[in-house]
């Protein structure tokens, strides 16, 4: 939705010079018996007298549904009615019927063959480049101030259709009026609308097709994720062939790993690392759960699959997070009992993965515990092809993670973090955020009951030893 389809059906009838017939698929629909029909029936005698003329059908899923999935005889009727109609038109009778959806795989197939609906044209979510044409074409009455960047705003609007950036551009000019003219009575001779403004709009402000699901842009940095520098290496070189530099890996002839599984016990690090990509890629950030994704309705789990991805397209570039893959793709076979929920959800997985080389700017990194209970068809190359074990950290690793945690807090002199490093050995990357955090909390509480204002709050080394008791071990 909002990416221009009804303004480019009015626009091509305005460049043709030609009549302009409208209607929306629900306003047709009717209680009565054969009113629905009928209505249809004037909209295309209208067409036909105003001829040459442009139907133009908006939402046409509502009135077309696909007749295997609906029980209600109106829409039956009324799909049958709408084929009548347009195998009644003659190629040359000037009249030419356009229709809009967001959801055309909800429409009757009959409706999608050559000779009715036979070209089909889908209108993507913009790109940087096209997002920059429609913010300047928004905003080119606006009394924009000098430090407003149209550039920087194109690309810090991922995911951002037209109709959200005209929302952005209103949103900044109402914040600026706001700010310029706190009552009617002070109402200075100009007014300008600056970078502030849409700063401000831009937390106002959501992609309409990505508020059903959570999609983030998460800041989390290499330097925030202590020791796995190859690891970190190696997917820092993936991400470079999907976002960063792919022309190189087109040059070479070279294909970059669209998916990348990351197995290894609780607790390692494995979401923050996916976090991590994100923001080394600047895109998009989608975390599901697998079992999230499964429904004991039939087709339910695979809709939602499909809908994952769709959101994940329209919000390119985008990092598409799965954890615990192994309850939503166990091997074949396994699992679900004999109801098939597990193999068409993974069906359904294998065609959307085969798809991402030809989607630009998507990357799925997957998590698991147990990395054998994953089908094997997902595994090979193409698919989830990279596969990174992301074990227990070493001694020196433990070392730079309690770095990452404590190294701005307040220590005191009596604490030793390498020595606390030696002393944690099989401990994960959690295990050590957790003692951290809680020495710092048994810290405050010491501090609270001492209630000496002029005392220096500081974590001791008694605090960690308290806290690593506390721990409950992963």
């Amino acid at each position: 939705p909002g990416t221009g389809k009804t303004l480019v059906a009015r626009s091509l009838a305005a460049t043709l010079g030609v009549s302009y017939v409208a209607l929306v698929g629900p306003e047709i629909l009717s209680k009565y018996y054969g009113e629905a029909e009928a209505k249809l029936r004037e909209v295309f005698a209208q067409a036909a007298a105003a001829a040459p003329c442009l139907i133009f059908i908006d939402e046409i899923d509502a009135l077309a549904p696909n007749r295997a999935n609906v029980e209600g005889e109106v829409e039956k009727r009324l799909v049958a009615q709408l084929l009548g109609l347009m195998d009644g038109f003659q190629p040359s009778g000037g009249v030419i019927v356009l229709a809009a959806t967001n959801r055309p795989d909800a429409l009757d197939p009959a409706l999608r063959r050559p000779g009715r609906f036979d070209r089909e044209i889908v209108f993507p979510v913009p790109d940087e480049a096209a997002r920059r044409e429609i913010l300047a074409i928004q905003c080119r009455h606006m009394p924009l101030a000098p430090d407003v960047n149209l550039a920087d705003l194109a690309a810090r609007t991922r995911g951002f259709v037209g109709a959200d950036l005209k929302g952005l551009g209103q949103a900044a000019a109402l914040h600026s009026l706001q700010r310029q003219v706190p009552n009617l009575q002070d109402v200075p001779a100009t007014l300008t609308v600056t970078a502030a403004d849409f700063e401000h709009a831009l937390t106002q402000v959501q992609p309409a097709a990505l508020r059903a699901m959570a999609v983030e842009s998460p800041q989390v940095p290499w330097t925030a994720i202590g020791g796995l520098a190859a690891v970190k290496a190696t997917l820092q070189e993936a991400i470079e062939g999907v976002f960063c530099q792919p022309e190189l890996y087109r040059q070479a002839r070279a294909h970059a790993p669209r998916g990348i599984l990351l197995w290894g016990p609780p607790g390692t690090g494995k979401t923050l690392l996916a976090k991590a990509i994100a923001t080394a890629g600047q895109t998009n950030f989608i975390a599901v759960n697998g079992p999230e994704l499964m429904s004991k309705w039939v087709g339910a789990t695979e809709q939602a699959i499909r809908h994952l991805f769709a959101t994940a397209r329209q919000a390119a570039p985008c990092t598409i997070f799965i954890d615990e893959l192994d309850t939503l793709a166990p091997a074949r076979g396994h699992g679900f009992g004999d109801s098939g929920v597990g193999d068409r959800a993974i069906g359904q997985l294998l065609v959307e993965m085969d798809g991402l080389q030809s989607s630009s700017g998507l990357l799925v990194v997957a998590a698991t515990n147990r990395r054998e209970a994953i089908d094997p068809a997902l595994l090979r190359s193409g698919r989830l092809e990279l596969h990174l074990e992301i074990g227990l950290p070493t001694a020196a690793e433990r070392l730079a993670i309690l770095t990452v945690h404590n190294g701005d807090r307040p220590l005191a002199a009596d604490v030793d973090l390498p020595a606390l490093a030696q002393q944690t050995e099989g401990y994960s990357g959690a295990d050590l955020a957790f003692v951290s955090n809680r020495a710092a909390i048994a810290a405050i509480r010491r501090h609270r009951a001492h209630n000496d204002p002029q005392t220096p709050l500081q974590i001791t080394a008694a605090d960690f030893a308290q806290a690593q008791q506390e721990l409950p071990r992963s």
